[in-house]
């Protein structure tokens, strides 16, 4: 299975999330890059962030980003 373009936008903007505090997250902004936009929609859908346009990331989030980030990680050494 390879990667979409959706789900590398997804990954990419999950990456972005502050992971040093649970009450830190992100704002995506009404005039964002359309495909970050609908990056965090999909993220909002799936349960893995709390609001269409960013929010914090929910259990399952930070269970992902854990995971994303030893993928980023071992795809950057």
């Amino acid at each position: 299975m390879s990667l979409t373009n959706e789900m590398v936008n997804e990954f990419n903007l999950l990456l972005k999330f502050p992971t040093t505090s649970l009450m830190q997250g992100l704002k995506i902004h009404h005039d964002a890059e359309p495909e970050l936009i609908d990056a965090a929609k999909r993220l909002f859908e799936k349960g893995i962030v709390t609001l269409p346009d960013g929010g914090y990331l929910t259990d399952l989030g930070h269970d992902l980003i854990e995971h994303a980030q030893v993928v980023q990680s071992a795809l950057a050494s």
